[in-house]
């Protein structure tokens, strides 16, 4: 026999090439269970909401410590999220939904938000709100020569005025500004997020190409005047996603 044979069949290498399969096997059953954590059992988009699987392949809850001291089991029971404003199209699994009512607000499509927690982001040292307008901390400041947004007016998609900035609010982990603070006819305010807006232009002005002037009253509003929550973060920027196809008849229309 050659050096490291065990029999006329079986050596060493064969042995290390089985023993490596087991484990690479074995190494993707318990990555497929661990990822199983958040967001299973997976439930059918047919109506009656059927859970297409659970039971043996599930993991066994784990127990998460969170920064503010509770603990959070992962998996775990989860109330049924509601149901879309939104038909699907067809009787089939995955099949396209059309949206119900006012489709900047059915949470279907480009304007679809996750279901976070209606808690505001905290900064890790102090527990204070990671977000927040530059009127509630006085340490930071918009560099003079940076475009300073407040006191000018927005304009929307259809070139008409929306209102005017009041404010910014500035990520404090960060150091950016991630929405703009505008107040509409009516002392109305709502938010709009940096990334959506673009100032420029001579007089200076902050466009939205995203939705029409008309079309700010709807944005979502927040439960506090100073704080964003998860939840509304989501569902703010989920507006002014979903205004790229519904904002207009044509944009949700084919280009050919």
């Amino acid at each position: 026999m050659h050096p490291g044979a065990i029999t006329s069949y079986i050596d060493v290498a064969q042995l290390t090439l089985y023993a490596f399969w087991i484990f690479f096997a074995a190494l993707v059953l318990w990555i497929r269970r661990e990822d199983k954590r958040e967001g299973f059992p997976l439930v059918s988009d047919l109506p009656g909401r059927v859970p297409l699987e659970e039971g043996a392949f599930m993991p066994a809850p784990k127990s998460f410590l969170m920064q503010d001291g509770s603990v959070i089991l992962a998996p775990r029971a989860e109330a049924p999220e509601a149901e879309p404003y939104a038909s699907p199209i067809a009787a089939f699994p995955g099949a396209p939904l059309e949206p119900l009512g006012d489709p900047m607000l059915a949470g279907v499509g480009p304007g679809s938000w996750a279901q976070r927690a209606d808690v505001p982001e905290r900064l890790w040292e102090t527990g204070a709100p990671k977000i927040v307008p530059l009127r509630a901390d006085h340490e930071f400041s918009i560099p003079a020569e940076d475009p300073d947004p407040r006191g000018l007016p927005v304009i929307g998609l259809d070139g008409l005025v929306a209102g005017t900035c009041v404010d910014a609010w500035v990520d404090r982990s960060e150091t950016i500004i991630r929405y703009l603070e505008i107040e509409l006819t009516g002392a109305h305010v709502v938010l709009v997020p940096m990334t959506f807006a673009t100032i420029g232009g001579n007089p200076r002005r902050i466009r939205v190409k995203s939705i029409l002037s008309t079309q700010f009253a709807n944005v979502p509003t927040l439960a506090h005047p100073e704080q964003i929550t998860k939840l509304e973060e989501d569902k703010v920027s989920a507006y002014y996603g979903g205004g790229w196809l519904y904002a207009t008849a044509e944009r949700s229309e084919p280009l050919i």
